[in-house]
Parts: structure tokens; sequence; C-alpha cells
């Protein structure tokens, strides 16, 4: 009896050893076995510490691994962090982190090997991104959706692309003005910070809803939902797989969510690759007040007491060198510095919130000519002087509001005035507006696109044309242009038939009155411009 005693209690004391030998931290384990092909890989490390050189101290790196079971749920921050990278960790919830594919591992290899690229955009954030994970934790969405801006802009706000994307979320004129952002002269909402997050947060929610899939939602942000719809149907036809990597997307495409899930990765475990990301506080740093009359963007700055670039980099979206006469009025300030605005702003009528220069009429003098000399538009002269037609009188004066400092042109895309500016190699022309003219109808009678022919003459396509008004053409022999006619085949998207031309989307889109979400048909035709050369 002892005997069988003794045995038993020596397979229960054994049984124990062997399970307290098999446990170990979850941590830990995650530590040593996460991202498998990242190691494989060898990938090339560079000691870059931007945060320690500035503070003489360690990052403290504090570890958010996320089980392939809760990586599909939202994840609430589980400690009060003084860091928002903790809190971005924290919400990722499109992928573990822990494998990646070949494609990501590609475009993680680059961001590694570039880590003041990286430095960069984390300075270039700083200003925005905590406004930006708020507005995403408001809405239950991944914390992925704050490194778009990385991905499309380089968290640049004045970002211009050649298909005339802009801002930080890179929104096209068209599909900006479905989503409520305005854009005129004196005003880009795709610059707005706080408008055009909210409209980017929109978009992709609605595609998330569209397809239910977080990558799918992401591709469609690329390259139009009827791109990816398209690809969906194509493979459901066939009996393939419908998830992102299945699908036959655009080379662009095909690379963009891959480029997202690496500066993900990267965020999530920067310490493995010697990157340090620079702590940005997790506080509010922006704040929006409404100033209630049109405001000269250099006093305003001077009344906040912040630099003129300061307030150029808060407020991207002003195109000139105030608010827009009739609105809007928001002005983006530090908080610390919104008291002091308030306080100036009540002690300064909104008479003279705008400097007023007083110009004599000249002999030949119209309008126009007098608005392009003081870089404003002919509406806000007549306005400011109640006159009630374009007729002026030579020895007579106006009153003219101008800019009281350097914010008159450093607000407008850079970009987007040297994509429309002739070169040498052109030949001057003008033409006379006629009743009935718009710019479409102008721009398609010289083969021209709309941006192009408002650049010349520094105006938008929101500008009333008026009968009498004399537009600036340009021509260059080189640059000629011819006129095609192309059919679509059955097959065809707004992005193959661009690639084959050698031509951009927008560009088609422009030329054929189409929105982001036109529908093309077999035997339609589209109208193109070819550089002849």
């Amino acid at each position: 009896m002892r005997k069988n005693a003794f045995l038993k209690f020596a397979l229960v004391a054994a049984s124990l050893l062997l399970v307290a030998s098999c446990s170990s931290s979850p941590e830990k384990v995650a530590e040593t076995t996460a991202s498998p092909s990242v190691q494989s890989a060898n990938l090339k490390k560079h000691r870059h510490n931007p945060w320690q050189q500035g503070y003489e101290d360690d990052l403290d790196i504090t570890q958010n691994t996320l089980s392939n079971a809760s990586a599909l749920k939202k994840k609430s921050p589980s400690f009060q962090t003084n860091d928002v990278w903790h809190r971005i960790r924290d919400g990722f919830i499109i992928t573990d982190h822990e494998t990646l594919d070949a494609e990501t591992e590609r475009q993680l290899r680059w961001f590694i090997e570039h880590p003041d690229y990286v430095g960069r955009v984390v300075e270039r954030a700083r200003p925005y991104l905590f406004h930006i994970v708020e507005e995403i934790h408001k809405r239950d969405m991944p914390m992925e959706i704050a490194l778009l801006p990385v991905i499309e802009s380089g968290y640049k706000p004045h970002a211009y692309s050649k298909s005339h994307a802009s801002g930080l979320w890179q929104f096209i004129p068209a599909t900006g003005q479905v989503f409520g952002l305005e854009q005129n002269w004196w005003y880009d909402g795709r610059r707005d910070v706080i408008k055009s997050t909210n409209a980017a947060l929109d978009y992709l929610q609605k595609l998330y809803n569209d397809f239910g899939d977080w990558q799918l939602a992401l591709a469609a942000y690329n390259c139009g939902e009827g791109t990816v719809g398209r690809a969906i149907k194509h493979n459901q036809e066939r009996g393939l797989a419908t998830d992102f990597r299945s699908l036959n997307l655009p080379a662009e495409t095909t690379a963009y969510v891959p480029k997202l899930m690496a500066v993900s990765h990267l965020v999530k475990y920067p310490e493995r690759y010697d990157i340090s990301l620079s702590p940005i506080d997790n506080a509010p740093y922006l704040g929006v007040i409404n100033v209630g009359s049109q405001i000269d963007l250099a006093l305003a700055a001077k009344m906040a007491d912040v630099s003129e670039d300061e307030m150029n980099l808060l407020n991207p979206a002003f195109n000139r060198w105030a608010t827009a006469p009739q609105g809007p009025h928001e002005l983006v300030l530090p908080l610390t510095q919104i008291e002091i605005f308030k306080s100036a702003l009540a002690k300064m009528p909104a008479s003279k919130r705008v400097t007023w220069a007083r110009h004599r009429v000249q002999g030949g003098e119209s309008l126009s000519v007098i608005s392009r000399r003081y870089n404003t538009t002919v509406s806000v002269i007549k306005r400011a002087n109640q006159l009630s037609s374009n007729q002026i009188r030579a020895g007579s004066h106006l009153l003219i509001p101008v800019s009281s400092g350097q914010l008159s042109n450093t607000a407008l895309a850079e970009a987007e005035a040297s994509s429309s500016r002739p070169t040498a190699q052109t030949r001057k022309s003008t033409y006379t507006v006629k009743h009935g003219d718009t710019w479409w109808n102008i721009a398609r009678k010289h083969d021209l696109d709309i941006s192009t022919l408002t650049g010349w003459n520094k105006k938008t396509a929101q500008d009333t044309l008026q009968p009498g008004q004399q537009l600036v053409l340009w021509s260059s022999q080189k640059a000629a242009r011819k006129h095609v006619s192309y059919t679509i085949q059955n097959g065809d998207s707004l992005w193959a038939i661009s690639r084959k031309f050698n031509v951009s989307v927008a560009q088609v889109r422009e030329w054929n009155g189409l929105s982001d979400r036109s529908m093309l048909q077999p035997g339609q035709s589209l109208r193109l411009f070819l550089d002849e050369t």
C-alpha cells in the first residue's frame, strides 16, 4: 500500500514539474517569436535615436501584443499614457502584425533603411496627430488609419499631386466636393486639417460598410470603389477568393495597403529596428476659434502671438492672405494661444481686421486688371466698394483689402502653381469670353485641362466668367497636343485607360466630366488629349 501511495505521489509531482517547465510569459513568447519573416530577411538596422539625443534618456517602449482573436475587435487602452504612439499601437486591429507577406516586408525594409525620413515624418505629424487619433477613437476605427497620411502625403498639409489631389488625406477635387470640402479662390477644404480629417474618416467608414473589410476599404480609398468592386466580381464569377491579396488590382494599390501595414508594424515594434519615434504628447494641441469676419492671417498671427509660418502650418486651407470674405472664418490655433487671441480679438473691430489700400483708377484699367495687381478678386472689390456693375471711371478711387504680412502666397501650394506655369518655349495669346462661355467649353475648344486654363489666369473653376473678359492662353510647338476619341471595351477601367495613354486618371475624368463614382460602359466614347511627342 505504501509503495503504491508513493508511486502515485511521484507521478503527480512529475506531472506538475512537466506543466511548469512548459509555461512561460505570453509577452516573452510574443517577443521571441514575432514576425519570423522579418527576422529571416536579415533586415539592415540603423542606429538613429533623436529622442535620446534630445532628452538623454531611454525611450520606454511598452509592448502591446494582440492575439489573432483580439485583433479583430477594438481594444481600449489598458493604461493611462502620456505618449500618443502607445495609444496608436494599442488600437491596431487590421492585422496581428506578427507575420508579414513579402510585399509588406519589402516596404518595411525601405522605411528601416531610411530612418531620417521616418524622423522627419514624425515631426511633421506632431501638430496634427493627437487630433486625428481622437477622431478615430471616437468612431471606434482602427488606429492604423492614423498612419494613412504617412503614405498619402508624408504628413505634409500642402502636399499636391500630379493628379490634383491635395492635403494630408490627398482628396481629388471631385471626391472632396462629395464629402463637403469647399474649394474656391480663397479656401481649399481639402487642406483644412480638421474638415479633411472628418471627410477622410467619413469616406473610409463608407468604404468599410461597402466591403466589410478594412484592407479592401483602404484599397478602394486608393483606386476607387468601382475598381475594387469589379475585381471582387471578377473573382466571384470564377470561384476565387475575394480578399485583398487575391484581387487583381492596380500596381499602385497592390503596394499601397502593404505600405501602410509596414508603417504600422514599424510603429508597433520600433525597437526591433533601432528606430526611435520621438514622443508626442497624448493631449490636445489644437483648438478652433470662429473669428466671425474676414481677417488678415498675418494680423491674426500677431494677435495670437505665433509666427506667420505656424499660422500657415495650422491653417493650410487658406489659399490667400486672409480668410474668405464670406467665410469660413474659423482659425486653428495652439490651445495655449487661444485666450491670448480672444483677448486681442475683442479689442479689434471687424473693420480693422483687414488692411485696406486706396487705389486711383487709371485710364484703361478694368476691375480684373486691378484685382490681379492686388491678388484679390473682382467680386471682393465690388463688394468692398458697393459696385453694382464692372464699370469704373478713370480718376475714381477704390478701397482694396491687402495683406499686412508675408502670407499672401505661402498658403497656396507651390506645386499647384508650378504645374500650370508655362515654359520658356511658349507663345502667349488671349481669348475674349463670349456670352454662354464656360471654363469647360473654352478648355475643350483649346484642347486644355480646366486646371491648366484656370491656373494660367490665376482663377479657379468656381470663378464666374464675364462676357468681354480676356483670358490668357499659352501654346507650345514642342508640347502640341492632339485629340483622341477612345471607345471603352469590356473590362476597361479608368486606371487601365490612363496607363495605356500615359495620362492621369484625374485628367481623363476632367476631360469627360466624370466623377470618381461614374461607371464606365462598354461602347462609351472618351475624349483624350495627348502630347504628339
